[in-house]
């Protein structure tokens, strides 16, 4: 089964807004990539700085090759890049194991 990767990015309050901009101006990036099943951006409403980036991939090869071609591409660049809106970043990998959606009616 597929795997899933969850980038735990921290966010102080006043740079949440430029990290939400920064990804919905890369929309689409991803979602060609050979592997690529899912991405979400998940905003924090507890009262934590944390963010979830969760990406979904077929396998482990898959995830790494986009790690390695398109993200690294994404990540380069000259010294005018713009400073990282997130303060830390921990990434969690899991193997999904069982997996359902909601109930068809019919």
């Amino acid at each position: 089964m597929s795997i899933v990767k969850i980038n735990v990015l921290t966010v102080p309050a006043e740079q949440r807004e430029v990290l939400e901009k920064r990804f919905a101006s890369r929309a689409g990036v991803v979602e060609n990539s050979d592997g690529f099943e899912w991405f979400e951006l998940l905003r924090p409403v507890d009262g934590t700085d944390d963010y979830l980036v969760y990406t979904r991939w077929r396998d482990e090869a898959a995830f790494q090759a986009w790690m390695e071609g398109p993200m690294k591409q994404a990540h380069q660049g000259g010294g005018d890049r713009p400073q990282p809106a997130a303060t830390g970043s921990t990434v969690w990998t899991f193997e999904v194991l069982q997996q359902t959606g909601p109930k068809s009616e019919g």
